[in-house]
Parts: structure tokens; sequence; C-alpha cells
């Protein structure tokens, strides 16, 4: 091969790997009310994707915001779905994934978690570091994803900045690195110092669509611009806090950051817009791009680099009813690699189906557009009718496999009964549709003809209530089930069946089919666990 005609055939992989390059997906983690969703609405302000953000506090029509598209979410000022947001900005493409704060919805955090890059950890400056956060650390942890910090509500009473940086480090075992310093806070909080260029960004108390912005940037040293917004006492305040806070933590170190070690800090005010350039300037300079993503072939390990020609992705999340105009069911699927176009087939791995996407969409919250092209780090939404699952793996080929996406086993476990018992076929296909989206656990009974349904917690069943009665039209009654635990059988299968045989009364199949054994108490499950030793009672189930 000469020289022209090798430079010719690595040029598309140098191609699709520059693209990857240019992507930035990540997720953003919080406990409820720490402000994660008022900060997506002014990351998404910041970027130039919208020209003023949602007011999440207001009411009635004027309380929307952009990732909250359910009836149930703008009424309560709640996330409960993961959603996802694409702009372009600053010669980058950032992917950004919504993720619902209220432990409830755990699950769904979780997978949207494995499609995520990098993730942004919203801390509520009063509070710190709390249960829910921590828990959405250590998901974080297990996948190796870095951490960004902002320090949201600045503009409010706040702990100690020192404080925070120590628990951060004491309880996320991560070395705090502020790329910012804050000038006080709450009705003190006067701006911070960068602390890299050694210039200081005003604060003023101004709402992001309000008219006006804040103050242009100023020389901390050497100018007297200064003097208009800090007096003297509090100059020096803010250099000894600078300075003391830059000898005690390790200098920013992105390749430590990547590896999960370090955590850039940052300082702001959601609300305010405040902090929030920065916070976005950080992430597409520091964040990651697409990065190898473990499959098999073939049964065979390998890696999935970005820039492999091949097509494929991961369905990380699916939507029912996104558009309430028309019956839809939207699967999210994760890029990897390859330059995915409009039109082109793609199998699913599991099932061996192929698809033709024609009409690909590119996601903005509820919003969409038609994609014509993608790239690995992007995510996509496919249209279709129940082919496409939770955790199923796509490529051209169809040969390749992703690890499956967990679910877990559920916590709450009640019984659905629709109240108009000529409804009954539309309460299955409807219970049916909602638990393909894997936020739910469905279990029908070997005996008997009522419905299980499991979820994490009970605000999840609220939030199904409504989703039934607005989107499928359908009264339902939730009751108490008889059931308290729910285990996936594994083992040979002469084993499983010989225990299902013997049970049948607290024997049930989930939505693939699978045996579930439902036990009145966790101590039941013990029991049984010791007698049947061949038998593998699983909290988690992987879709294979």
């Amino acid at each position: 091969m000469s020289i022209s005609s090798a430079a010719d055939a690595a040029s598309p992989r140098q191609g699709l790997a520059a693209q990857a390059a240019r992507r930035r997906t990540f997720a953003i983690i919080s406990h409820p009310d720490a402000g994660k969703t008022t900060l997506t609405e002014n990351l998404l302000l910041a970027g130039g994707a919208i020209r003023a953000a949602g007011q999440v506090r207001a009411r009635g029509e004027n309380r929307r915001t952009r990732s909250d598209w359910m009836k149930i979410e703008r009424e309560r000022g709640i996330s409960v779905s993961a959603s996802v947001m694409t702009f372009d900005h600053d010669g980058k493409m950032f992917n950004l994934l919504d993720t619902p704060g209220h432990e409830d919805f755990s699950e769904d955090t979780y997978r949207t978690l494995t499609a995520a890059d990098a993730a942004v950890m919203v801390l509520d400056a009063a509070k710190g570091i709390e249960p829910q956060t921590l828990k959405l650390f250590e998901v974080c942890r297990l996948r190796d994803i870095p951490i960004v910090t902002f320090i949201n509500k600045m503009d409010r009473e706040a702990q100690d900045p020192i404080a925070l940086l120590d628990e951060i480090a004491s309880k996320l075992a991560l070395d705090p690195a502020p790329l910012y310093w804050p000038a006080g806070s709450g009705n003190r909080f006067k701006g911070m110092l960068d602390l890299q260029r050694d210039m200081f960004i005003p604060f003023a108390k101004k709402t992001a669509d309000s008219d006006g912005e804040h103050p242009e940037p100023v020389a901390f040293h050497g100018g007297n611009s200064i003097a208009s917004y800090l007096e003297e006492g509090e100059h020096q305040e803010l250099e000894e806090g600078a300075m003391l806070v830059q000898e005690a933590s390790k200098p920013f170190d992105r390749q430590a950051f990547l590896e999960g070690h370090m955590t850039p800090i940052f300082f702001g005010s959601a609300l305010r817009h405040f902090g929030v350039d920065q916070l976005l300037e950080g992430i597409g300079a520091y964040a990651p791009p697409p990065k190898t993503v473990k499959a098999a072939k073939s049964g065979e390990p390998m890696g999935v680099e970005p820039g492999d020609k091949e097509v494929t992705g991961f369905v990380f999340k699916v939507q029912a009813n996104m558009d309430p105009n028309h019956r839809d069911r939207i699967a999210f699927l994760k890029l990897t690699s390859g330059k995915f176009s409009r039109g082109m087939k793609l199998k699913v791995q599991n099932t061996g189906r192929q698809l033709s996407v024609n009409a690909p969409i590119m996601f903005f919250a509820s919003d969409r557009e038609l994609a014509e092209e993608a790239f690995a780090g992007d995510v996509i939404g496919i249209p279709n009718h129940g082919v496409l699952r939770v955790g199923d793996s796509l490529s051209e080929t169809g040969t390749l496999r992703f690890a499956g996406l967990p679910n877990f086993a559920p916590e709450i476990l009640q019984r659905v009964r629709v109240k108009d018992p000529l409804k009954a076929k539309h309460l299955k296909k409807a219970l049916e549709g909602l638990a393909e989206e894997g936020v739910t656990q469905l279990f029908r009974p070997n005996i008997g003809a009522d419905f299980i349904v499991g979820a994490v917690g009970q605000l999840q069943f609220e939030v199904m209530a409504d989703r039934l009665a607005n989107e499928y039209q359908l009264e339902v009654i939730f009751e108490p089930s008889p059931y308290a635990e729910a285990r996936w059988l594994g083992g040979d299968k002469a084993d499983v069946e010989d225990f299902a045989g013997k049970h049948r009364s607290a024997m049930a199949t989930d939505i693939d089919e699978q045996p579930v054994f439902l036990a009145k108490s966790s101590w039941e499950i013990g029991y049984v666990g010791e007698r049947y030793p061949k038998v593998r009672f699983e909290r988690t189930k992987e879709r294979t």
C-alpha cells in the first residue's frame, strides 16, 4: 500500500475520533432540592440553547423547565424521569443527562449514569454532602466516572467553604481542588476569585432572565477596580482564604481527576446564574470525551473505541408517551463508535432483529428534531413499538454485546387493579409498557389474576397512577400486597423447576418471563435459601 493510500485509509477513523473528541456527555447528580434542575436550566442558558431559564419555583403555568416535561414534574417541581438535552457550544457538542434527584427513582438514575462520561455533583452550600448524594457518588465511583463539584446557593447562608472541602475529602475520599474561591456567603456574598487567572468575578443579585448581567471580572491585584466591589477588609479576608486553601489543597491535575482521585470545585448560585458559565467552561476543558467501552463479540471480551468504524451503541432508557399526541416509545441509544446516519440499519444483538432507523431524534428534553447524523458520545432516540428494551446492544453487524444493565429487586410490592373491570386488558398493556421503561417491576403471579407492581419507593406508585390516568386514561387502585420481597431465581434449570413446583403459590414471572419468588418476609428468603442451597435467590437481574 502506498503512503497516500495508507493516509486515505486512516483518515475516516481519524475523522471519527476527532468528532468523538468534541463530545462531552455528562450527568448531573444531587440530593433533592440542591438545585439540580435549576442548574440544568442555567447550563442550557449559558450554552446558548435557550433564551431564559425556567422558573422552577414559580406557580401554575409559569412553573416550566426544559428538563421536567412530565405533567407530574411540573405540578410538583421535582424530577422523576431522566431526560437528555443536546447543545453545541464553543466548538463542542454537549449531551446533558438530567437525572431524578429523588431516591425513589434511583434505578433510572443508575441506568442513566451508565451513559455518562462524567458527572457534575451539585452540593447545597448550607448542607454539604447529603445521603442521596453519597449513594449516587458511590455509583459513579463503581463506574469510574470522574466528578466535577458545583457548590450551589452561595448567595444564601453557607457552611465555611474550607469545612465543605474537608467533608468532600473525608466522606468521598476525593482530593478537592478549588478553581475558584468565594468571597463570603448569603447577604455578604460578593463574588469569587478565579484562582488560575487571579481575576475577581463580582456577584450581582439578579435573576438569569432579568435585564443586565453580572459585572465583568476585574484584576484582583494591581488594579483599582476591585475597590468597587470589595472593601479593604473583605479584600484581605478573600486573599488570606485563597492563600490558605491553595497551600492546603493539591493543585488541580486533570489526570488525577480523570482517574477518579480528584474533583475540581466550582462555586456559585444557579438561581442567580452565577458561576454557571465558569462551570460549563470547566466541563468543556476538563471532562473526558467518550472512552473505550467494554464489550464482547462471539463471547470474546474486547474494547469498542470511539473511532471504530462500525456504528455501535446500547439502550440505557426507554420512555413511553413523551409526546402525548402520539403513543410513542422512544429508546435512548448511547452511541459508542462510528458515524450514525439517518436511515441506516442496525441489528439488536440478543434478538437478531434488524431495524431501519429512519426517524432518529436528537433530544431537547421532550422537544426533538430529526438527527441526520451522530457520533460516539451522542444520545439519539429511536422510535419503536416495543422492539427495544433497556440493556439492548445495537450494531451494524449485530454481533457485539455490551454489559447488560441490571434490574434491582423492588423494596415495595403492591397489587394494582383498574376501577373499570372492562379495561383490564388495557391495564395489562399499560403496565407492561411502563415496566419496559425499566423504572418499575411488573410480576404476574402464577396463581391468580392480580398484577404485582414493585418499586423502590412510594412516590413511584403515585407517579405511576398519574401516568396511567393521563397517558392511558386508566383510573387504578393500589392495594397492599401479601408479599414483601421479590427474588429472581438462578441455578440449574432442574433445580429451579423443582423449587418452583413446590412453591407454586409464591411463584410469579416478570416481564421477560423469568421466574420470580415472592416472599412474605426477608426471613422467608433466608429460610428457603437454606433448604434449597442449589437455587440462587438474586436481588439483581441482568437482561440477556
